[in-house]
């Protein structure tokens, strides 16, 4: 199935989710493949770096094999290999670092090593171009930073969290009420249900920066919960909803605060807890209210986790630049977005 456009092969292995997808030019998603790991990580309540990693040997070559039968291209129609390289769990980048350096170097073609989170930003570019300059709020497990992108390979971080990660922060939360890991979308199906009845802080929420805290908020819970617990009074649904209010506050706060300091033409929300059903609402009413002006874009919900379609996407724009990488490229375990563009 060649076309006049470059077909870019994309792997990603940096977490629980071993995923394969194929872009052809920038926009246009031909597979994207995932398996999950979660049932095998939920009975230690957390990612084990070992089985991740062995897994993601198990899978990797289903994976490759099903992405290019259901994007109906031959390896003969592939003209590069993107594979992220950084940040995540190393043992589990070494597994598709190395397949994505293998197949490159077999097929003799280009090669670009992605970082992880420049390709949750460019999970939104899936079907659409992306208006610069923009802002970018990262959500995940493992970040939560506020990224501006003059251009499609330009980075600057403007904030981050100082601890935990949000998406971190609700795994950590979940276990203390109940749920199984991972907690996200159990948290927000409960915070539905319940009302507002808990007072919970909201860190750094007043300071002018745009860097973030949940560490203390989780730890507010735990001592909340334990006091519940004692007088058997703890609301489970209750608590949900206490607790996502008060993160959606900071989040909200910040976002605005950084739309104000900074003018862009488009907010783009990225990362797994992107997914998070009062995330997504209450940045669309921060959009329509306050800066009608810029354009809001949230991945779908099959975009907004680890995929190997997100890393296809930033690999397209890599080619584009000629931005390529050495077949000996190493694994980076703590990549940060000074080396976003290759």
């Amino acid at each position: 199935m060649k076309n006049n456009q470059q077909i870019i092969l994309g792997i990603e292995s940096s977490c629980d989710e071993t995923s394969v997808g194929i872009i052809s030019g920038k926009h246009q998603l031909l597979a994207n493949v995932i398996t999950s790991q979660i049932k095998s990580h939920q009975r230690f309540g957390g990612v084990v770096p070992e089985v991740a990693s062995r897994h993601h040997v198990e899978y990797i070559n289903f994976c490759i094999e099903q992405a290019m039968q259901q994007a109906q291209v031959t390896y003969s129609d592939i003209d590069g290999i993107a594979t992220t390289y950084g940040p995540g769990l190393a043992g589990c980048l070494m597994v598709g670092l190395t397949a994505g350096k293998m197949l490159a170097a077999c097929l003799e073609i280009p090669f670009y090593g992605v970082n992880h989170m420049a390709g949750h930003i460019y999970a939104a570019a899936v079907d659409h171009q992306i208006q610069y300059p923009a802002l970018a709020l990262l959500v995940s497990g493992g970040h939560t930073e506020f990224v501006f992108l003059k251009d499609e390979i330009s980075f600057e971080i403007l904030g981050t969290t100082l601890d935990d990660a949000v998406g971190e922060a609700y795994d950590k939360v979940g276990r203390l009420i109940g749920f199984n890991y991972p907690a996200g979308k159990a948290i927000d199906e409960a915070a539905q249900r319940g009302r507002q009845t808990y007072t919970l802080p909201r860190p750094m929420i007043n300071r002018s920066d745009l860097n973030l805290s949940f560490s203390g908020l989780k730890t507010a819970v735990r001592d909340l919960v334990a006091h519940e617990k004692q007088k058997n009074t703890l609301n489970v649904d209750d608590m949900a909803t206490s607790f996502q209010n008060a993160v959606m506050d900071v989040l909200v706060a910040k976002t605005k605060k950084a739309l104000t300091q900074i003018d862009v033409k488009e907010l783009i929300i990225g990362g797994g807890v992107a997914a998070n059903s009062s995330l997504r609402d209450r940045m669309s009413n921060l959009i329509h209210n306050d800066f009608p002006q810029c354009k809001l874009t949230i991945p779908p919900l099959r975009l907004c986790g680890d995929n190997g379609g997100m890393i296809a996407a930033y690999g397209a724009v890599l080619a584009e630049h000629k931005n390529t990488s050495p077949l000996d490229l190493d694994c980076n375990s703590s990549l940060s977005f000074i080396n976003a563009a290759g």
